[in-house]
């Protein structure tokens, strides 16, 4: 142990997301110590890889770095049996592999082009309906009803039940020291079962219909996930509501934050719409909504000059990698025509890069084109709360008002 570079830094704290202060703790370990090992943490000794290009390394050879929840699963948290999900994303290949086939397709170019239509009609709808003049929190009343909608589209679930589905999502995504306990865990998994037994009645409607394109069909009328067990498809499903809500709200919700430090940006972008898709790519950057990945050292291997033993946890830290100088200048600018914003890696890389990328971006750029045609500014009213886990990266409150220009 005593040869591993050493940080003092645990960058899992959760303090640092809540004070928002985690810049300048991961410059300093880009700077100096770009793999490195923590021995003492809530969630035991981790490796830390914290650059570009070490964390595009490590996810382009998943037979060194497990994604496998036999492994560990993919965050920094180990989970206790009951609670550990085994979704497409917690394997490896071949496994992963043949599951990936079956969901891929339900955000291929014709299903993104009807969801398009639906996308900017809802994003008109509800910035049309926000209250002018009056305070309201950004995140309630903006981010989670545009990524909810987008849920209950997918799943073709009724709109009345979409505050099911950020509690599940909330709990699903739930990383933090406080997870650890027999308490939490039973409370956990009663959400969980609560959540199955809605989808296991939305997927045997499926199963007993023809196979379609929709989401759930896919699932049921496939050899690689027709015949999933009870903790598989609680775990699947999971990870498609977390997917499709945290990381696309927590970027909505950054755009106020970012235009509020760097008005420039905004007029920026009034003056040149068209950069509104490239914005999209920016924001998802410069937030970062997925903090990390985790991965599992399956053989001895050697990583940015440190020796990796088979066992150790290691920890792919997004949030610092997209803030890489080698790679993005001036990166802790928010740069609306930054010519490389979409090297980012906030949707992983590799085999496991998120399935509903696309669909994240074009919900994130319709927003800001709407905000664009609208000649409208968000003003923060107080300070955000920031989400307390070291998983996601995110808000939980943003009270603004509309100003029309």
């Amino acid at each position: 142990m005593t040869d591993r570079a050493l940080t003092p830094i645990d960058v899992s704290d959760l303090a640092l997301y809540t004070e928002d202060r985690w810049r300048a703790p991961f410059a300093q370990l880009r700077a100096s110590m770009p793999v490195s090992w923590r021995n003492d943490s809530p969630y035991g000794g981790y490796w830390s890889v914290v650059t570009h290009g070490l964390v595009t390394e490590v996810e382009l050879h998943p037979e060194i770095f497990s994604s496998s929840w036999a492994n560990g699963n993919i965050t920094i948290a180990d989970p206790a049996p009951e609670s550990n999900l085994q979704n497409f994303i917690a394997q490896d290949p071949p496994l992963h592999t043949a599951q990936r086939k079956v969901i891929t397709p339900a955000f291929g170019p014709s299903q993104i082009v009807k969801l398009d239509t639906q996308v900017r009609d809802r994003t008109r709808a509800l910035l049309d309906a926000l209250p002018k003049g009056e305070t309201f929190d950004w995140v309630e009343q903006v981010s989670i009803p545009l990524t909810i909608g987008m849920l209950c589209i997918l799943f073709d679930m009724p709109w009345e039940q979409r505050h099911d589905i950020k509690r599940w999502s909330d709990w699903a995504s739930n990383v933090g020291p406080d997870t650890r306990t027999d308490e939490y865990r039973a409370a956990f998994m009663a959400q969980m079962m609560e959540m199955l037994e809605r989808f296991d009645g939305f997927m045997e409607a499926r199963r007993a219909l023809p196979p379609s394109d929709d989401l759930l069909s896919r699932m049921v009328h496939s050899d690689a996930m027709g015949n999933m067990t009870p903790i598989e498809r609680l775990s699947n499903i999971a990870l498609l509501i977390v997917g499709g809500n945290d990381t696309t709200r927590n970027s909505m919700s950054a755009l106020v934050e970012a235009f509020d430090q760097f008005p420039d940006e905004l007029e920026k972008l009034r003056a040149t719409p068209s950069l509104s898709a490239n914005a999209a790519q920016e924001i998802i950057r410069w937030q970062s909504p997925v903090t990390h990945m985790r991965r599992t050292a399956v053989v001895d291997t050697e990583l940015g000059g440190q020796k990796i033993a088979k066992g150790d946890k290691v920890v792919m830290w997004y949030i610092s990698a997209n803030r890489d100088e080698a790679v993005f200048t001036d990166a802790d600018r928010f740069d609306v025509s930054r010519d490389n914003a979409r090297r980012h890696i906030a949707f992983g890389h590799g085999i496991h890069r998120c399935v509903g990328a696309r669909l994240a971006e074009i919900q994130v750029g319709t927003l800001i084109e709407e905000i664009i045609e609208r000649r409208i500014r968000i003003a923060p009213q107080a300070a955000p709360t920031r989400l307390a886990s070291p998983f996601l990266h995110g808000f939980t409150a943003m009270p603004v008002q509309i100003i029309q220009d």
